[in-house]
């Protein structure tokens, strides 16, 4: 099998040789690992890489974890591909997330060693992952220079910790780093694609923003009142009671009849604060919340006809969509659509696809 998963919930040392145990035989060329911050992400990354040598490895902190078959927390859990599915990969840091140039040179240490520059590479052949500090709010500059610099695609998460909202952490072959990202490019042997799913509907209503500031992501105005006015107004209760509806009733940026969730994340006096920016002048939908369960696993059986065989899944699942999973108690239901495919992935703290975005699947497909 060149896709293999495997998980622990035991401490660090013992966990890494589980997961080596548990990878057997096969010799992997790629190592993915997503793991609860009860594990130190120093020791962990070390550990990792020296039981994976020749590997590439990386990974991130989360919020909860997934494996085939199964929601976690308190866990790590690992993707191991050999190369029957990746021909090549390499992984390299972005640093100073928050404030540097650090694209430039994760670009440049990606071409060193491929021998080729991004911006010529075969877009059918390679596909990046993106892993990024949660706590950084930097996502959305970090996906922007990464488009202007090449049309390779990039899917990935934001790193969570556990819920805690302090600091969360990236891992790269053997270093662990906050206010930074990891750049994994995966050359990959029989292609790949990808599935973006997100549980809502628009309402019809649309919310234009105004006098806004895009580094806090914070929103003051919709259609000529306060932000928290009209996001009342347009959602049918009163001002008070408007922070109880955000889940429910995010905000989309519309794009070929597909949403791309803004998600509001608190109330700020009479303006809204939220997860990822807006800009000025952006036309947006006021969304409604369908069954994430059967959306996703639509999604996937969808996906599993177009393509037949997959060999492997990393799933960027939203920690707001965990949130709502546990409160239904159907965690055990939606990690069970995964039950007969490989596949690894974590709760984020936001997700990648084409942007920076919330409340969202955001999937890379091996075939």
């Amino acid at each position: 099998m060149p896709v293999k998963t495997a998980y622990s919930t035991k401490e660090t040392s013992a966990a890494v040789a589980e997961l080596k145990h548990q990878c057997g035989a096969l010799d992997p060329r790629v190592v993915l690992c997503f793991a609860s911050t009860k594990y130190g992400p120093a020791d962990l990354s070390r550990e990792l890489k020296n039981a994976f040598p020749n590997a590439c490895v990386a990974g991130c902190s989360t919020a909860g974890e997934i494996v085939s078959g199964q929601m976690l927390t308190g866990s790590v859990v690992a993707m191991f591909l050999d190369s029957d599915v990746i021909e090549d990969a390499c992984c390299a840091e972005v640093r100073n997330l928050r404030g540097g140039n650090g694209v430039r040179d994760a670009f440049h240490e990606l071409e060193s060693h491929f021998g080729a520059p991004l911006s010529n590479m075969d877009i059918e052949k390679y596909v990046g992952l993106v892993l990024m500090d949660g706590m950084s709010a930097a996502e959305e500059r970090l996906m922007e220079e990464i488009g202007d610099r090449t049309d390779l695609f990039f899917v990935g998460g934001s790193a969570g910790d556990d819920l805690k909202f302090e600091r969360t952490w990236v891992l790269a072959d053997g270093q662990a780093h906050t206010d930074a990202a990891v750049l994994v490019l995966l050359k990959v042997r029989k292609g790949f694609d990808f599935i973006k799913t997100q549980s809502f509907v628009t309402t019809g209503k649309t919310l234009v923003a105004a006098e806004v500031d895009r580094p806090s992501r914070r929103v003051a105005g919709f259609n000529g009142k306060s932000a928290l006015e009209a996001y009342a107004e347009a959602v049918g209760v009163p001002s008070d009671k408007a922070a109880d509806e955000f889940m429910r009733h995010p905000l989309g940026l519309m794009v070929d009849g597909q949403p791309f969730v803004r998600s509001p994340q608190r109330v700020q006096g009479d303006a809204l604060a939220f997860y990822c920016q807006i800009v000025d002048g952006a036309e947006l939908e006021l969304l409604s919340s369908t069954d994430i369960v059967a959306d996703t696993r639509s999604a996937l059986e969808a996906k599993k006809a177009e393509l037949g065989e997959i060999s492997g899944i990393i799933d960027f699942d939203c920690i707001l969509r965990t949130l709502e999973l546990r409160a239904e108690q159907r965690t055990s239901e939606y990690g069970a659509i995964f039950g007969d495919v490989p596949v690894i992935g974590f709760s984020t703290y936001g997700e990648a696809y084409l942007g920076h975005l919330n409340q969202t699947s955001t999937m890379l497909i091996l075939r």
